[in-house]
């Protein structure tokens, strides 16, 4: 279960207290957006909402919660950043190759879930640990070229709770939510907090 942006259905997107409340609640992992400069923030950011670097998420998750790095508008510089910040058990998320590519070079073993369906063929994934589907344009037939692949599978962003059975029916991995509580409590595992 990967909190999306943190508890964003709950909470202010990519903001400590989202992050907070996707541990309390028991999510795998939190997923945010960084920016270069690593800003965590989502295009455009809200007024008058505060947000964090990368290294006070990564303070806050750290121990307690698994971390989904989504690299926005990446340049190499960032990637590098990035890298010098993360643990080995962090995830990079991308829906450009090149990013996910630098990170695989710089930190061999490094885990990324490569976006496709924007670009990016499952077979272009091959390289990933995962391929990243849209909710809406995930297919039987694409999670099982995956599979063929050895990628493991996640669907982003799902928040209705008949999606959510459907996809754990057809075997998907992880789906990204923004209401991480409901979709433990859904798929039979029950939240924390």
């Amino acid at each position: 279960m990967i909190a999306h942006r943190g508890a964003s259905g709950e909470l202010p997107e990519n903001t400590l207290p989202a992050f907070e409340r996707a541990i309390e609640l028991g999510a795998d992992y939190v997923e945010f957006d960084v920016h270069p400069g690593l800003a965590v923030t989502h295009d455009p950011p809200r007024r008058g909402v505060e947000y964090p670097a990368l290294g006070e998420v990564l303070e806050l998750c750290s121990g307690r919660i698994g971390v989904m790095v989504e690299l926005k508008r990446p340049r190499e510089q960032t990637v590098r950043e990035t890298l010098a910040l993360v643990d080995d058990d962090a995830v990079l998320v991308c829906f450009r190759r090149a990013p996910l590519e630098l990170a695989r070079r710089l930190r061999p073993g490094i885990r990324t879930v490569q976006h496709v369906g924007f670009g990016v063929s499952i077979r272009g994934a091959a390289a990933a640990w995962a391929a990243g589907f849209q909710n809406e344009r995930v297919t039987t037939r694409g999670l099982a070229a995956a599979r063929r692949l050895g990628l493991e599978t996640t669907v982003y962003t799902v928040n209705d709770d008949a999606r959510m059975l459907q996809l754990a029916d057809l075997g998907v991995t992880a789906i990204f939510t923004d209401y991480p509580g409901r979709a433990l409590a859904t798929l039979g595992r029950r939240p924390a907090g």
